[in-house]
C-alpha cells in the first residue's frame, strides 16, 4: 500500500502545476504546432476561462483533428479543475480514456506521443483535484514515460519541452524523503532542467512560446521565489492579452507574494469585471488576504465569507475562518473572534499549507499578539511605513512569551529585508534563527532561507550553502515542505554553478 503521506507529498508538488496546465495548449504539425486562426479562437476562450463558449466554437470548427482534440481536452480539464464537479468527471474521464484509445492505435509520431503525454498528464491533475490520489500518480507516471520515450525517438519535436519541463519542475519538488518512493516509479525530476527547457521553448519559433514564458515565470514566483520577476514577466504577458482571466489570475498571486497589494487588488478589479465564463470563487480568498494586509478587516471579513460559501473545495475553508476570526480580533469584536477560531477548528483538513499553518496557530492557548499581527500583515503587503510605525510602537512589556519576542525580530528582519535595509536585515534574521532553537516555529526555518537568498545575490555561493543547507536542518515547522522546497532548488543549481 502506497503511504498516504508520500502522496500528499506528491499531491503538494502538483498543487502549482495545476495553475500551469490551466495556462496551456496549442500546437502545429510537423516539429512545431500552430492552430488555424479559428481554432486560435476557441483557444483563446479555453485559457479565458469561457468554457461554454469555447464549447458552442468547438463544434463549429473544421480543423486538424488532433489540434482540436487537445482544445477540447483542455477546456474539459480547466472545467473539472476550477468547479471541482466529482460527476461531471465520469463523463469526462471516459472521454479520456476514448480519446487515449485512439491516440494509441495511430501511428506512433512525436506528435501522438506528445498528445499521450499531455492527455495523461491533464488527467492526473484532474484526479489530483478530486482526491483520486493513486490513480493520479498512475496517470502522471505514465506520462513521464510518454514523455521520455518522445524525447528518445523525437528529440527535435519542440512542443515535447512543455511538457517535460512541467513534469520536471514537479517531480523535482517532491521532499527528499519522498524521493525513494518516486525512484521506485522510475521518475527522476529537476527543477533546473525544466526551466532550462521551457527556456528553450520560450526562444524557439514555436507557437508555444508565449506559453512557455508563462510557465516559466509561473515557476520563477511559485518556486524559485523571485517574485518581482515572475510580476513582471506575466504583466509583460498581459499587455498582449489585457482581458486574459487567466493571465489576471495569475498576475494577482505573483503581486501578492511581492508584497504589492494594492497593484493585486487593481487586477482582482479587473477580474470583477471580466466576468463571463466559469465562477472564480477562489479570488475572493485572495481579495480577503489583500483587504487583511491593508487594514480593511470589515470587507476582508466580507470576502472570506463568500469564498467560504461558494467555493466547492473545502481547501482554505479553515485558513478563511481563521482569518476572519483574525480581522475579528483585529476588530476588538473577541466574542465573533472566537466563535471563527471555533469553526475553523472543526472545518475543512489541514492538506493545504495555509490551512496547515492556521491548524497550528489554533493549537495555541492564547491570541495573536495583535501589534506583530499587523506589523505582519503590513509587511506582507507592501505598507512598509504602517509596518515600521507599528513595529516602533512595541516595547518589552508586548512581548510575553517567547514566541512573541522571536516573531519580533523576524518581523523586524522582514521589513528590514522588503526596505532595502540588507545589513539590519542580516543581523535580525540571524537573531530568529539563534532565538527560534528547536522550536516548531518557522521563523528560523524561513530566516535561513533569506539568508541563503542575500548571500546569493551578494554571490557569496559558500555561505549560501551554508544557509539553504541550515533552512532544511528545522526539523518540524508549518511551512516545512516549501521552505525545504526552495532550498533544496537552491541547492541544486549552486551545485551546478560550481560544476
Amino acid at each position: 500500500m502506497v503511504n498516504r503521506r508520500t502522496i500528499q507529498s506528491i499531491k503538494k508538488a502538483g498543487i502549482t502545476t495545476c495553475l500551469f496546465l490551466l495556462s496551456f495548449g496549442s500546437f502545429s504539425s510537423d516539429l512545431i504546432w500552430q492552430f488555424d486562426p479559428e481554432l486560435q479562437k476557441a483557444y483563446y476562450l479555453v485559457t479565458n476561462l469561457q468554457s461554454e463558449r469555447a464549447t458552442e466554437a468547438l463544434k463549429k470548427i473544421n480543423t486538424n483533428e488532433l489540434h482540436k482534440l487537445y482544445v477540447q481536452t483542455l477546456n474539459e480539464t480547466i472545467t473539472i479543475l476550477i468547479t471541482e464537479d466529482h460527476k461531471g468527471f465520469l463523463e469526462i474521464d471516459e472521454r479520456f480514456k476514448t480519446r487515449i484509445k485512439y491516440l494509441e492505435g495511430l501511428p506512433v509520431s512525436g506528435e501522438i506521443l506528445f498528445l499521450l503525454a499531455e492527455l495523461n498528464l491533464q488527467r492526473g491533475f484532474c484526479y489530483l483535484n478530486l482526491g483520486q490520489e493513486l490513480n493520479a500518480v498512475m496517470s502522471i507516471r505514465k506520462a513521464y514515460q510518454l514523455t521520455a520515450d518522445c524525447l528518445k525517438k523525437y528529440p527535435e519535436f519542440v512542443p515535447i519541452k512543455k511538457t517535460n519541463g512541467v513534469l520536471q519542475v514537479m517531480v523535482g519538488s517532491v521532499p527528499d524523503k519522498y524521493k525513494w518512493f518516486i525512484s521506485l516509479l522510475g521518475m527522476k525530476g529537476s527543477v533546473s532542467v525544466g526551466q532550462k527547457q521551457l527556456t528553450e521553448l520560450r526562444n524557439s519559433k514555436s507557437s508555444l512560446s508565449q506559453e512557455a514564458t508563462i510557465l516559466y515565470f509561473t515557476i520563477k514566483g511559485f518556486i524559485n521565489q523571485e517574485f518581482e520577476t515572475a510580476a513582471v514577466g506575466i504583466n509583460t504577458c498581459l499587455l498582449e492579452q489585457p482581458d486574459n482571466r487567466l493571465l489576471l489570475f495569475i498576475g494577482v498571486n505573483m503581486l501578492i507574494k511581492d508584497a504589492r497589494s494594492e497593484e493585486a487588488l487593481a487586477l482582482i478589479h479587473r477580474i470583477d469585471i471580466q466576468n463571463q465564463g466559469l465562477p472564480m470563487h477562489y479570488i475572493d480568498y485572495l481579495r480577503g488576504e489583500v483587504l487583511l494586509q491593508r487594514g480593511d478587516y470589515a470587507k476582508s471579513i466580507e470576502a472570506f465569507q463568500r469564498f467560504i460559501k461558494n467555493y466547492p473545495s473545502v481547501s482554505f475553508k479553515k485558513d478563511s475562518y481563521f482569518k476572519i476570526g483574525l480581522g475579528y480580533w483585529l476588530l476588538n469584536d473577541s466574542k465573533q473572534a472566537k466563535s471563527n477560531f471555533d469553526k475553523a477548528k472543526i472545518t475543512g483538513s489541514d492538506k493545504a499549507e495555509p490551512d496547515k499553518y492556521a491548524a497550528k496557530q489554533l493549537e495555541e492557548s492564547t491570541y495573536p499578539n495583535k501589534k506583530l499581527l499587523k506589523a505582519r500583515f503590513s509587511t506582507d503587503g507592501g505598507y512598509y511605513k504602517e509596518a515600521a510605525s507599528i513595529l516602533h510602537t512595541i516595547t518589552p512589556h508586548d512581548l510575553t512569551n517567547a514566541k512573541d519576542q522571536t516573531e519580533y525580530y523576524y518581523r523586524k528582519a522582514r521589513l528590514a529585508h522588503r526596505t532595502g535595509e540588507i545589513s539590519a536585515a542580516k543581523i535580525f534574521y540571524q537573531q530568529s534563527i539563534d532565538m527560534t532553537k528547536n522550536n516548531p516555529w518557522y521563523f528560523g526555518a524561513n530566516s535561513a532561507l533569506q539568508l541563503g537568498y542575500i548571500a546569493k545575490d551578494q554571490k557569496d555561493y559558500t555561505k549560501a550553502k551554508k544557509y539553504f543547507e541550515l533552512a532544511l536542518s528545522f526539523p518540524k515547522h508549518e511551512y516545512k515542505n516549501s521552505i525545504d522546497t526552495k532550498a533544496r532548488t537552491e541547492l541544486e543549481w549552486l551545485t551546478k554553478i560550481k560544476a
